[in-house]
């Protein structure tokens, strides 16, 4: 509780702190008495002096500091709730490294998923460019890598340990398929292979193809590789979660979970919530935070022939 309450905290001041100064734009050119109102509230008496940018900028990267730590923290203390109980398939010392890293994994892939269509239909091609994506390709593939290491580290620490039980739940309840590893390991299928071997496909196997130029520069590609890391992450918690509890020691817990019409919809409402804010975020509020683009344009530098004294005022 301690550890998501504060990234939480820590989250929605940073990304509240990076919206002042153009709330404070926004209160400006209000049509609407309510707007500016509403506005002026929210950018805290904003002027734009000297002395508020200074208190700003310190603020922004002490907020900055915090939440670095707080990505290895919390994750790694969430890894915990599974890694410190004795249910095989949970008990193990590889969850915090593991979690942090699909964290940053899933992260850049929901960031792509939701940047590349606004981008597309904000016109945001000349502020969110090429580069940026082609970098988070990059990052998707070395922590998608991770990934993968950890899964194929988590059979070796079955096979090494010895337990039945650790066996059990890897070669038994998840990987092994009718076609190939079930017929080879002489075991029945899983009744979910399907979902393990999906999330392998999709946090393993297609990040690979950002090791291609050509692929991370092609929004198109990457943005179906970007709903792809999705679905994949989703069927890791499925993985984790389902396969190490559905068959479980009772006589009376051998039916397999299967989801009822509750659950689904229930999953499908989430989407739709979410859908709902992040439109109104994109109506109400600034999407780009231009109080920081415009301190990296070429404009901002004193000796750039547009910028500095002479052409300061253009």
């Amino acid at each position: 509780m301690f550890a998501v309450s504060t990234y939480f905290t820590v989250s929605l001041l940073f990304w509240y702190m990076g919206l002042i100064p153009d709330l404070a734009v926004m209160r400006d050119r209000a049509k609407s008495k309510i707007r500016q109102i509403a506005y002026g509230i929210f950018s805290l008496g904003w002027t734009g002096s000297n002395r508020h940018w200074s208190n700003y900028e310190k603020a922004y990267l002490l907020l900055a500091g915090l939440s670095t730590p707080l990505v290895l923290s919390v994750h790694s203390i969430v890894s915990f709730d599974f890694a410190v109980s004795q249910l095989p398939g949970w008990h193990t010392t590889i969850f915090p490294p593991y979690f942090v890293a699909g964290a940053v994994f899933s992260g850049f892939g929901m960031v792509l998923t939701l940047m590349l269509p606004m981008r597309k239909v904000c016109h945001l091609e000349e502020i969110i460019t090429v580069r940026h994506i082609e970098l988070m390709g990059k990052v998707i593939l070395a922590t998608g890598s991770i990934v993968g290491y950890a899964y194929g580290m988590e059979f070796f620490i079955a096979w090494y340990s010895g337990n039945p039980y650790e066996k059990f739940v890897f070669m038994q309840n998840r990987a092994a398929d009718p076609f190939i590893l079930g017929p080879l390991w002489g075991v029945e299928p899983a009744p979910y292979w399907w979902a393990y071997w999906t999330m392998v496909s999709c946090n393993v196997i297609c990040p690979q193809l950002f090791w291609f130029k050509k692929v991370r520069t092609n929004m198109w590609i990457v943005f179906v590789i970007s709903i792809f890391v999705n679905i994949g992450m989703w069927f890791e918690r499925f993985v984790i979660i389902v396969t190490s509890l559905h068959r479980d020691y009772m006589p009376s817990n051998w039916a397999y979970y299967s989801p009822t019409w509750v659950d689904i919809w229930q999953f499908v409402g989430t989407f739709g919530l979410f859908m709902t804010l992040f439109l109104l975020f994109m109506r109400f509020l600034p999407t780009i935070a231009i109080g920081e683009v415009k301190g990296v344009t070429p404009q901002a530098d004193p000796h750039h022939p547009m910028g500095g004294a002479k052409g300061g005022h253009h």
